[in-house]
């Protein structure tokens, strides 16, 4: 019979990413732009270990004031020949999978930036008594400033909570 781990193994994506791993709940507030008005909706993250503690899989969805909801899922999973180094695949909106983005773990900050042909979007997440902040800016063209559009604010979710379907 196969051992159960438990903890996370030495340079794994779970070593690095314990302190996000759980249920959370809260709101995203979104900037005007150029594709629409500022909005906020409800918000769901949960980071689970998944692959024997290789790998961490995030799940989040956005709830509109009018029901309507959008998800992604991805998956962080560590360089085995860089153990400092995250990769981060994600399947956002229903898009196909995109190759994956870098992410770097520095002073509890996790950072995760996701390039395109028209520019970079930054992620950072963080967590600070117990609240976990994840926040989005854009630097598009030849910008040399990211630009915040998206703020995400959340607190763990009351221990055996329902995961809504």
């Amino acid at each position: 019979m196969g051992e159960t781990v438990d903890r996370p193994l030495p340079g794994s994506a779970c070593e690095a990413l314990e302190g996000f791993l759980g249920h959370w709940t809260g709101m995203t507030h979104w900037e005007a732009t150029a594709w629409g008005p500022a909005r906020s909706a409800d918000t769901e993250i949960i980071f689970s270990r998944a692959a024997a503690g290789l790998a961490v899989t995030q799940s989040y969805r956005h709830t509109d004031p009018d029901g309507n909801r959008s998800e992604g899922h991805g998956v962080f999973t560590t360089d085995p020949d860089h153990p400092d180094t995250l990769w981060y695949h994600v399947n956002s909106l229903g898009q196909p999978p995109e190759a994956p983005a870098r992410a770097s773990m520095e002073d509890g900050t996790l950072t995760v930036e996701r390039r395109s042909d028209r520019g970079t979007a930054r992620h950072t997440f963080r967590v600070d008594d117990g609240e976990l902040t994840h926040a989005a800016g854009l630097r598009l063209g030849r910008a040399s400033d990211f630009t915040p559009f998206m703020t995400t604010v959340c607190r763990r979710a009351a221990e055996g909570a329902a995961v809504p379907a």
